[in-house]
């Protein structure tokens, strides 16, 4: 049984997402020590069990040590099949991280899942929804992997109560991908709430559009109100072309401002890939046998983290060179004969 450290680089849920999921693919027993060691409150939290939970269905694990507050456990797989799935995460816990786990699984597994799922939509300290339906499902579709979702409800935090209905398809053939630098000029933004006011979403889409205009970019705008159980507002800011896949996002509440952050991140993004897209192309990237190349303006925790723990399961290779505007990641994948 591979053992992972689960304090390794952030030494948080991320590192217990990966590795599970690589072992459902691989068909790699592992087992997870220190998990969220140095974190206020160590060990699992409800989110990271629900991930855990979904994926050990997939592949009919056997599964030790699931419970809020564990630091070790044991994941022994079998064959991930094609499945129905109906959950409910019963806080406003993540429904991205969660989807960062299952896609891949199932996808590379060359299964299918049906998957209607309630909680958290849009969260702190997570992806957006539409971050995940539009910049991580186009990254994923350049390399074999395709998903669609419906974001059937809005659920903020605290409340959560969103629905997203998920549909996973078996991936055709592993590919690459090469993100090197932005050409575009042109994006988009989308942006959803509820229960606040339409002046001050307006007034904050208007930062947007005026602050890209500025640096000469073009921007598509949609706005939808989308009533939750409680008052919230998500925005997706983002731009795709040949060599580039950039996203920036983001909530507001009470407070604003969420306007002029997104924009002036996803200006400052001018290479292949932003950074928090960086560290989710690291799983299926460490699979496939030739190399995947993009740059990024910095080195994250996260992409330092699932560089460690999928070179350990999958035994890929990687390096990281230092340009003068950024970074560039090299990662040369081992495919595991599941996934020939």
């Amino acid at each position: 049984m591979l053992k992972i450290d689960g304090s390794y680089g952030e030494g948080g849920g991320q590192i217990v997402r990966s590795a599970v999921t690589l072992s459902c693919i691989t068909k790699k027993p592992i087992q997870i020590e220190n998990i969220r060691e140095k974190r206020k409150v160590p060990g699992l939290r409800p989110q990271h069990l629900m991930a855990i939970k979904l994926l050990g269905k997939v592949c009919d694990a056997e599964v030790s040590g699931l419970d809020v507050g564990s630091k070790t456990i044991k994941f022994i797989p079998k064959n991930v099949e094609s499945k129905t799935i109906t959950e409910n995460i019963g806080t406003a816990g993540s429904i991205s991280l969660i989807l960062q786990a299952l896609i891949p699984a199932v996808s590379l597994s060359g299964e299918n899942l049906k998957l209607s799922i309630c909680g958290g939509t849009d969260v702190p300290w997570s992806p957006t929804s539409y971050y995940t339906k539009y910049v991580l499902g186009e990254a994923y579709s350049r390399m074999g992997i395709n998903f669609s979702m419906y974001v059937k409800k809005r659920g903020y935090y605290p409340k959560g109560g969103g629905i997203i209905e998920l549909q996973v398809n078996p991936y055709k053939k592993l590919k690459p991908i090469l993100l090197t630098r932005r050409e575009t000029s042109s994006s988009r933004l989308y942006c959803s709430y509820s229960k606040l006011s339409r002046n001050e979403i307006n007034s904050e889409i208007k930062k947007v559009e005026d602050f890209l205009k500025a640096v000469s970019f073009s921007v598509t705008s949609e706005i939808q109100e989308e009533i939750a159980l409680n008052e919230g507002c998500s925005m997706l800011l983002y731009s795709y072309d040949s060599n580039s896949i950039i996203g920036s996002d983001g909530l507001m509440y009470k407070t604003l401002g969420l306007g002029d952050r997104i924009s002036k991140t996803f200006i400052e993004c001018k290479l292949g890939v932003d950074n928090h897209l960086a560290d989710m192309l690291v799983l299926p990237a460490s699979l496939i046998d030739e190399t995947s190349v993009y740059r990024i303006t910095e080195i994250t925790k996260h992409l330092e983290t699932n560089l460690y723990v999928t070179s350990k399961i999958t035994g890929c290779e990687y390096g990281i060179g230092k340009l003068d505007n950024g970074f560039e990641v090299r990662i040369k994948g081992n495919s595991d004969s599941t996934i020939q």
